[in-house]
């Protein structure tokens, strides 16, 4: 079985495909602790036992080198007591370097420090020497300028030199060469959201070139949310109409996709964990209730505006707008009928989110985020749970996420609750694509 590296492996996601796509994780790494309960209790789960055939470690990938991750690997037990042969090389290095440098959604700051992760990333792979290399970013790294950068063979980069220019350069320099890096949409590989990330694969010289994964799917028959999260419902009256009998992607989440090491998967049994739904106050669920389905903050506001709205039935609602902005409710409800409202007005009963999205059922979800209130359940007037986010990424029902549910302030520059280790994980399956390429080009070679 070939062998594979799992660096900035957060909760699992990428974990997730590589091994569906048939390798053994030997060593992963993150610095959260966080993501640590979750990643460790998973791989146990699938039968990776950390000291006997896998290694966690947390750390700062800045204080990690070649040297600790092969003493490592070459003290795990199946391999000192005999139960295999030792690699002598490792097949493929995975990784996905934190974006927030490099995002597009938000302002970016080409001296955030996150940015030099990936050449951190360049460096261990050059001591580890694997045959194949995989790296994950958002579509903002392709955009990125550095100016003085210097690379882990010690050139420097002047004048504004893009970052994929700079990554394919430090690949050549350091004995790879690479493809040409590839946006790729997690849609057009079975996870029910579009998901838009750069790939780059680098290949050791002398090894098979490997390809990209094809497209599965198209326009007309990518996946839905409602295909996706029909079954998790929370109307039971509802959910019978809505969605009657389980999809194939359902039956396959809750049966699982991912094997453990005797190459079984685990059925969840009809256990739906991280499950749990916020109870959400009357008044928000009457704001959720203004939004039709694919409509965002932005949208709703002009569509008051062009047709108007009826909010009579809307008592918390009416009674907001009356407290903070002195008009009688015979008022309110005349002018929001005929959309005779100003902005003001707006922000009370929708608030200033225009981000804020209610998802179509019969498309598939937008790029799932960290923070649950973006979204709203195109069937009730709700944010989404944790397992319905996950179910959104392609994690397999019996993946339990630890650690607290959701955090905000301060705290979530430390924190990573299960919120955000879904938000943030490279889908299973767009993992399981690209990883499968890899494998094709390994056993090609033998």
């Amino acid at each position: 079985m070939p062998y594979a590296i799992d660096l900035f492996c957060g909760a699992g996601g990428m974990s997730e495909g590589i091994i569906q796509a048939g390798f053994h994780i030997l060593f992963s790494s993150d610095i959260n602790e966080d993501v640590q309960k979750t990643y460790m209790n998973r791989h146990e789960q699938l039968g990776f036992i950390q000291n006997y055939n896998t290694y966690f470690h947390r750390g700062d990938i800045r204080e990690l080198n070649g040297e600790f991750i092969w003493n490592v690997i070459r003290h795990l037990r199946i391999f000192t007591d005999g139960e295999q042969q030792e690699p002598q090389e490792i097949d493929a290095v995975f990784g996905g370097p934190p974006c927030q440098g490099f995002s597009r959604a938000g302002r970016r700051d080409p001296n955030d420090p996150r940015n030099l992760l990936f050449k951190e990333y360049l460096r261990v792979v050059r001591e580890i020497n694997p045959r194949y290399v995989v790296m994950e970013n958002v579509e903002g790294f392709n955009d990125t300028k550095f100016y003085g950068f210097e690379g882990v063979t010690g050139q420097v980069y002047e004048n504004g030199s893009l970052a994929p220019e700079i990554l394919r350069n430090e690949f050549h320099l350091i004995g790879y060469n690479t493809l040409e890096p590839r946006v790729l949409d997690a849609s057009d590989y079975g996870v029910p959201q579009r998901r838009r990330r750069v790939i780059f694969i680098a290949y050791r010289n002398g090894e098979i070139e490997p390809r990209y994964p094809e497209p599965i799917y198209n326009d007309y028959n990518r996946l839905t949310v409602l295909d996706a999260i029909g079954d998790l419902i929370r109307d039971e009256n509802l959910r019978e109409v809505i969605n009657p009998q389980l999809t194939d992607y359902q039956i396959a989440s809750r049966r699982g996709r991912t094997p453990t090491i005797n190459g079984n998967t685990i059925n969840s049994n009809g256990n739906i964990y991280n499950n749990d739904i916020s109870n959400h106050l009357p008044l928000i669920v009457e704001r959720f209730s203004l939004f039709r389905e694919g409509e965002d903050g932005t949208l709703v506001r002009r569509r008051i505006l062009s047709e108007g709205i009826d909010i009579s039935e809307k008592s918390h609602l009416l009674n907001e707008c009356c407290n903070k902005l002195g008009i009688s409710r015979e008022e309110l409800i005349q002018r929001f009928r005929t959309g005779e409202v100003n902005e003001e007005m707006l922000d009370v009963i929708l608030t200033r989110k225009s981000i804020r999205t209610r998802l179509n059922r019969n498309r598939p979800a937008l790029t799932v985020v960290t923070l649950p209130d973006d979204y709203i359940s195109p069937f009730e007037n709700r944010v989404f749970s944790v397992r319905e986010m996950a179910r959104l990424q392609s994690f397999d029902d019996s993946f339990i996420f630890l650690g607290k549910r959701t955090t905000g302030g301060d705290r979530r520059r430390v924190e990573v609750p299960q919120y955000t280790q879904v938000g943030n994980a490279v889908p299973p399956l767009l993992a399981k694509a690209i990883a499968s390429e890899i494998m094709k080009a390994i056993t090609r070679g033998l």
